[in-house]
């Protein structure tokens, strides 16, 4: 007869005849998605890119057919990349100062041919005048320089007017450029600065 109790466990008895061996259970390992799995690549990237403790700088993609259609979730792990430091002291392609200035200028030309004084347009077409010349600006392609655009009107009353800018940069690789509009109530001036960044 069995005892049972308190905090006593009773445990089934077994005849010789009902012994069997119970292999421990252990729990499966599981297996790691190969690489050359068209939807395991992504999930690859994605696990090695969040236990690195390091930046990446470039990974390349995959050239095999079988695996290149996973478009979307490559470039969405890609965009959430932190890139690292290349220690490139010097742009692939210098600033040219004289190719910004006539795009600034035709820009300059092309938004104010027909527009008159008023401060209120002036506040808002500014802005816009900003970003277009950034996006000009942009296009030509300086990798890894920055770009701050200043756009001023000032009114015609018979003033004179001084503008002064401080920067310290970098003489070798980082530049400015100044271009001007003149029409009979205002003149616009708007100056790019491009600052190379390491």
């Amino acid at each position: 007869m069995e005892k049972r109790g308190r905090g006593v466990k009773s445990s089934p008895i077994q005849t010789p005849n009902q012994t069997s061996q119970q292999a421990p259970v252990t729990p499966r390992k599981e297996r790691r998605p190969s690489m050359f799995e068209k939807e395991a690549y992504a999930q690859i990237l994605r696990e090695r890119l969040r236990e690195s403790i390091h930046d990446v700088q470039y990974v390349e993609p995959p050239f095999d057919d079988s695996i290149a259609d996973i478009g979307k979730e490559w470039k969405s792990a890609l965009a959430k990349l932190k890139f690292a430091n290349s220690y490139r002291m010097e742009p692939l392609k210098k600033f040219q100062a004289h190719s910004v200035e006539t795009k600034i200028q035709q820009i300059l030309t092309e938004s104010l041919k027909d527009v008159k004084y008023d401060d209120k347009v002036f506040s808002h077409l500014s802005l816009e005048l900003a970003d277009r010349i950034l996006l000009a600006v942009k296009e030509f392609g300086y990798h890894r320089y920055k770009f701050i655009i200043k756009v001023l009107f000032i009114q015609k009353t018979g003033q004179a007017i001084n503008i002064a800018s401080r920067w310290i940069w970098d003489v070798a690789w980082d530049s400015w450029v100044a271009a001007k509009h003149e029409a009979e109530s205002y003149i616009a001036l708007v100056l790019v600065f491009a600052l190379y960044y390491e």
